[in-house]
């Protein structure tokens, strides 16, 4: 396997709605700013993968198709990825092991969604056609008729952990996370939720989506594009001789899947306190990076609900199963404590568009590893009924 770097990154500004521009604009901005972040020009570039989470969304059954040519990839290879909430993440995964593999050198991966293109006419709003769309995520026979929707989905797996941990995911410490991130939010240029500032209080009496989760811990629809460029080893050390700008390096990567159906068996099924399948990939990642977690300084989470990236945390190892409290009451990701966590604000303030909020996550550690001289980040992305999809990817700054 050869070493794999990023080498430069590009986002457009995330919004609630873009009326003005298509999802092939959008992906056409991200582009830009990345190939002109890396020093490069467009036509260097051997091939491409895209993140594009829901052919609904985008109103067209291959959105990938479009692309092509208008992010300057004509009669070069591009792949689509589409793996749930954890798009980004297994996209970067794809082109990672490309080049990996010794099959290209200076790949393109980027991310897009237009999700608020959905609409609800009796409804007057686009909201309810978007939950209708993700819920064609859900078995079509049994689940979906129920009702079967992303909060729901999460909410099952937050209940089971905190009827396994009673007292843990307390009330206080979730809003005073929420409180942080929204803080943090205000330092990226491109978070949909700018100028906004909600207070703990604020969460604790927000109104609940679905028990336990509240309005103010849940993610917001994101459209958006984020594009980074990946580089082989060598070709990122010629590319550093004509820019002089360090390349970050991807140093472990690990991915896994929980099966679909619930069960007490870990071995066979989804074990519903459990997000097995973070544990796993940053065990997996870690170890590839040679790395503890202890060894992480900068995380960014995929946090669609913030109850479930405090377990995230926990099948990390930051804390113990069971003490995600610890997080807020030792001070362990506050201000000065010894992990940053989400500085772009995460999906709930930056924003969740679905096929690149991971790769925003990417961008966001690699500001943070070279605006303050860190060495060593980690991006996490998660997805799927039951937060089943884990993917985690070490990013290391060489000193």
């Amino acid at each position: 396997m050869r070493e794999v770097a990023v080498i430069g990154a590009g986002m457009t500004p995330c919004r609630s709605r873009w009326v003005e521009k298509t999802f092939w604009e959008l992906a056409q901005m991200a582009v830009c700013e990345a190939v002109r972040d890396a020093g490069i020009h467009v036509k260097e570039v051997e091939a491409g993968v895209a993140g594009i989470y829901n052919d609904i969304f985008e109103f067209q059954a291959i959105p990938e198709s479009g692309l092509q040519g208008i992010v300057g990839l004509q009669n070069k290879p591009l792949m689509r990825v589409s793996n749930g909430g954890a798009t980004g993440a297994y996209a970067m995964l794809a082109g990672y092991n490309m080049i990996a593999s010794g099959q290209y050198d200076l790949m393109l991966v980027f991310g897009v969604e237009k999700a608020l293109d959905c609409y609800d006419f009796e409804a007057e709003s686009a909201t309810p056609a978007v939950v209708q769309t993700i819920g064609y995520s859900w078995d079509p026979w049994f689940e979906r008729p129920l009702g079967a929707h992303a909060s729901e989905s999460y909410a099952e797996v937050i209940q089971a952990y905190m009827d396994e941990y009673p007292g843990d995911l307390a009330p206080m410490a979730r809003a005073k996370i929420v409180e942080l991130f929204c803080a943090q939010a205000q330092n990226n240029p491109f978070a949909q939720r700018l100028g906004e500032k909600v207070t703990a209080e604020h969460v604790l009496h927000s109104r609940y989506v679905v028990y336990p989760i509240r309005a103010l811990e849940t993610c917001v629809y994101t459209e958006g594009a984020c594009a980074l460029i990946f580089a082989s080893g060598e070709m990122a050390q010629r590319i550093k001789e004509r820019t002089g700008r360090e390349p970050i390096w991807i140093t472990g990567v690990g991915a896994a899947n929980e099966p679909y159906f619930v069960g007490n068996d870990i071995t066979r099924y989804k074990v519903l306190h459990r997000i097995y399948s973070d544990y796993l990939a940053t065990r997996k990642a870690l170890e590839q990076a040679r790395l503890t977690i202890d060894d992480i300084q900068v995380i960014e989470l995929h946090d669609a609900f913030i109850p479930q990236a405090m377990i995230t945390l926990a099948e990390m190892g930051v804390v113990p199963l069971g003490r995600g409290n610890d997080l807020v009451e030792e001070g362990i990701i506050m201000p000065g404590g010894k992990l940053l966590v989400n500085p772009s604000g995460g999906l709930v303030f930056g924003g969740h568009f679905v096929g690149g909020s991971n790769m925003m996550s990417t961008w966001s550690v690699m500001r943070e590893l070279r605006g303050k001289n860190l060495e060593h980040g980690l991006v996490h992305g998660t997805g799927a009924s039951l937060s089943m999809y884990g993917v985690a990817m070490v990013l290391e700054r060489r000193v």
